[in-house]
């Protein structure tokens, strides 16, 4: 188990993050989000002991994590940290880069185990191909295959998707998380995007200006966003007044989601449709009610300048009157 117990760290006269303390379990997915700024690659980093810790304590199995003061090496055998930055050899092959730290004293393992990382990774064709050739997106695949070839039992990984193209984004990220699930690998994810976050998180940890504001499962925060920082990152929201939409709440306000609203021919919210953006199987139609502007999604265009009512979805009533 990772255990961080209130560490505070900052740059200079600067602390970037306060009072941090939370733990993962064995084999736990945990995902740290917040915006650009936040704390999440320094916390990150604090966490693989790239840094000396003035304030609170890392252990890992009652194992201190200890920065640069103590190790001359930075990091742990049990642990792989995988950088924005990717830290790969090379002028040498993506094979080579991968089975570079396992061992030749059984060379028909250290094949075997290297050809699987490399179809994980769908880098066969790149097999032998020289690092220094291949563009970001596969050195990130090739830093990402690298990390787990000993199979560690804690992985940290700083935006680790950021490089790759949406085409092969989807495929890669379910067979990577798969894998470490399956592996009992502890993962902890540093990240804006929310589909590295929604279907592998066991818990979602939010940052915002170095504190934790928020933790608990993606479905809890989905549920009940308490801040605009977490339900703007699960969809297009809007910040509305209860009583607007007949809600039986003690909130004053609530968030309700895009797809949370839809059209009615029943008198209700009264909107002035201002434009529309097409996202492929539906429209965010943005409106104008009471001067402020409102989103919801549509399966068609929508003429700008007419009126519409809005209704909330009854799943929207339930999870917001729960």
């Amino acid at each position: 188990m990772l255990k961080v117990q209130d560490i505070s760290f900052g740059y200079d006269t600067k602390t970037i993050l306060h009072n941090i303390s939370f733990s993962v379990e064995h084999g736990q997915h945990v995902s740290i989000i917040g915006e650009s700024g936040s704390g999440k690659s320094t916390l990150i980093k604090l966490l693989y002991g790239t840094y000396d810790l003035p304030e609170g304590e890392i252990f890992w199995n009652d194992k201190p994590i200890l920065g640069p003061k103590f190790n001359l090496v930075i990091g742990y055998d049990f642990m792989k940290y995988v950088a924005q930055e990717f830290d790969l050899m090379p002028f040498i092959s993506v094979k080579q880069n991968i089975g570079k730290f396992l061992s030749n004293f059984f060379p028909e393992e250290k094949e075997r185990r290297t050809k699987e990382l490399i179809e994980l990774v769908d880098l066969v064709e790149f097999t032998d191909v020289k690092v220094k050739l291949l563009s970001g997106g596969q050195k990130q695949r090739v830093a990402l295959a690298r990390a787990i070839a000993r199979q560690p039992e804690i992985i940290l990984l700083d935006e680790p998707f950021s490089h790759i193209d949406n085409f092969q984004k989807q495929t890669l990220r379910r067979n990577l998380f798969n894998y470490l699930k399956e592996k009992n690998i502890s993962v902890i994810v540093a990240t804006h995007d929310r589909e590295d976050v929604l279907p592998y998180s066991d818990r979602m940890i939010v940052l915002n200006s170095g504190k934790i504001i928020a933790s608990d499962t993606p479905k809890e925060l989905y549920r009940n966003p308490k801040k605009p920082l977490i339900a703007s990152f699960f969809d297009e929201f809007n910040n509305m007044q209860a009583q607007d939409l007949n809600l039986n709440t003690s909130e004053k306000q609530v968030f309700v989601y895009a797809h949370e609203l839809e059209i009615s021919e029943e008198p209700a919210l009264e909107v002035t449709i201002k434009r529309n953006y097409f996202r492929g199987s539906t429209y965010l139609i943005e409106a104008i009610y009471h001067s402020k502007s409102i989103f919801f999604y549509h399966n068609s265009e929508l003429p700008i300048d007419t009126t519409q009512n809005l209704i909330l979805t009854e799943s929207a009533k339930k999870r917001l009157e729960s």
